[in-house]
């Protein structure tokens, strides 16, 4: 016999952007029921993969301590934490996307991230600086680079169960190993949901229903029919859960489709890591150079912040010879490598000479990475002081492919290296929604009492992504589809 469980609202999934949907729409007085895919122990879909950084507009240390309270005098006092205006977080939304971000979204996703940072903080979400990774040491003091300055407490898993405790506390239901299968809908809009509960059919009849679980990133099928050739051969990193049942359910309803369907966060990181969490990303690349198996550099290295490029930088390796590349680093800057680069299990090679090394990056073509090499320190602007905190205009001339900012000789070894492949950790397609966060029809019109938020929304980004805007968008758009989904159901039957 078929269960059937009655309630409010009902959100599919139970990552960032679906807790923080049931945690608005319960505080707004909706009886809320979560149904998430996963078993407990894997639930929060790709935001329990990420390092919990998240990117706000503020306007100085005075905001800060808003979110971060704890934050102590000498934290401050050795710290330049910089300005993020909303102007610059929408200008790098722009920029980044080439300008095809839907303005009205983006608006709201820059406009309300403050305010929503700091209900998250009322819900008891704690945010720390992210030191080390987003600021380098330079005369005794701590400079933030790239408008993304603070991590949730615990990374990805502290952010997820700080929503799922809070929810719990508030009164929200989960329900586990419970996968949404079938919108139920008719001409007035959508009335719940067909699931399977531990492999049982099961119905919960709602009066609104909020879509938050993720994209196509786990699903081969999906990502080769979608994205292009070889991406079946990308690495998918988080959640293997997403898989775009979730779309494709909201599509056979005639849901508009938008977005960027053949984009998507790709980055790159350790070719034969086993674990594909945050320590297979290898994210240091500014500060050497990357050849591809010709023993030829292809990408840019410096041409931005590391977190303005490192979401294409995996398409990037996908189109190279075999899918791999390997990152080169001299001892100037080793000191400077990201913790993930220290980890026990990474595919790594050190040499005390270039002629050395050039005969153990397995897959390259020795004569030519020396030639590359011995071309690259040529071109090397010495005169240019290099600062790891700054776009220190430290370029190289004359090369095919540019190096803009922090071009150091490799001259010092010993060299250490490392193979990176691609690794796709979320899809740009998904559905068409209004600044409501209603999922629009084919004909441009809202579905009554259907809401989405999350990597599933479309036309947010194109190309590529400033890092940490995903966890933010998850956020801004959750929270306003609980409110807004709890505001429709209150009103009179026929006005809805």
């Amino acid at each position: 016999m078929n269960s059937i469980f009655e309630t409010d609202v009902v959100v599919i999934g139970a990552g960032n952007a679906a807790m923080c949907a049931a945690i608005a729409a319960r505080e707004n007085g909706a009886k809320v029921i979560v149904l998430e895919k996963a078993p407990e122990e894997e639930k929060g879909g790709n935001s329990a993969y990420t390092h919990g950084s998240i990117r706000f507009a503020y306007n100085g240390v005075e905001d800060l301590k808003q979110i971060m309270p704890e934050l102590t005098l000498e934290e401050i006092e050795t710290s330049d934490f910089g300005t993020y205006p909303d102007e610059d977080y929408f200008e790098d939304m722009c920029r980044l996307t080439e300008y095809r971000t839907n303005p009205e979204l983006a608006s709201l996703l820059t406009g309300k991230s403050f305010e929503t940072m700091k209900w998250l903080r009322s819900h008891k979400v704690r945010f720390v600086p992210i030191y080390g990774r987003q600021a380098f040491k330079v005369d005794g003091k701590f400079k933030f680079w790239g408008g993304m300055i603070v991590e949730s407490v615990g990374g990805g898993q502290g952010l997820v169960g700080a929503l799922h405790q809070e929810a719990g506390r508030l009164g929200v239901q989960v329900l586990f190993n419970a996968m949404a299968t079938e919108l139920i809908h008719d001409d007035d809009g959508v009335h719940g949901v067909v699931f399977k509960h531990n492999g049982k059919r099961s119905e919960i009849h709602a009066k609104a229903v909020i879509l938050a679980s993720g994209g196509f990133h786990a699903n081969t099928e999906m990502r080769t029919r979608y994205l292009g050739p070889k991406w079946d051969l990308a690495r998918p990193r988080g959640s293997r859960f997403n898989t775009g049942e979730g779309i494709q359910m909201a599509l056979n309803i005639g849901a508009m489709s938008h977005g960027h369907w053949s984009g998507a966060h790709a980055v790159g990181g350790d070719r034969y890591a086993e674990s594909l969490g945050e320590g297979f990303q290898k994210l240091s690349y500014p500060f050497g150079i990357i050849v591809n198996a010709e023993g030829k550099r292809f990408v840019d290295e410096g041409a931005d912040f590391r977190n303005y490029t490192y979401a294409k930088l995996g398409r990037l390796i996908l189109e190279q010879p075999d899918q791999f590349a390997w990152q080169i680093f001299d001892q100037k800057v080793t000191h400077l490598l990201r913790d993930e680069y220290k980890l026990r299990k990474v595919t790594k090679v050190k040499a005390n000479t270039l002629e050395e090394l050039a005969e153990i990056l397995e897959g390259v073509d020795p004569e030519q990475f020396l030639q590359t090499v011995k071309a690259y320190n040529e071109a090397v602007r010495q005169d240019i002081p290099f600062n790891p905190n700054i776009k220190d205009g430290r370029c190289t001339e004359g090369l095919e492919v540019r190096k803009s900012n922090w071009a150091n000789l490799l001259d010092e070894g010993p060299f250490e290296a490392y193979a990176v492949t691609c690794g796709i950790t979320f899809t740009f397609g998904g559905l068409k929604i209004n600044t409501l966060t209603e999922v629009q029809d084919l004909m441009s019109q809202s579905i009554p009492g259907f809401y989405a938020a999350g990597e599933l929304v479309g036309g947010l980004f194109y190309f590529n992504y400033p890092g940490g805007a995903g966890l933010m968008a998850g956020s801004v758009f959750g929270k306003l589809a609980g409110e807004n989904a709890a505001q429709f159901i209150k009103r009179p039957l026929l006005n809805r």
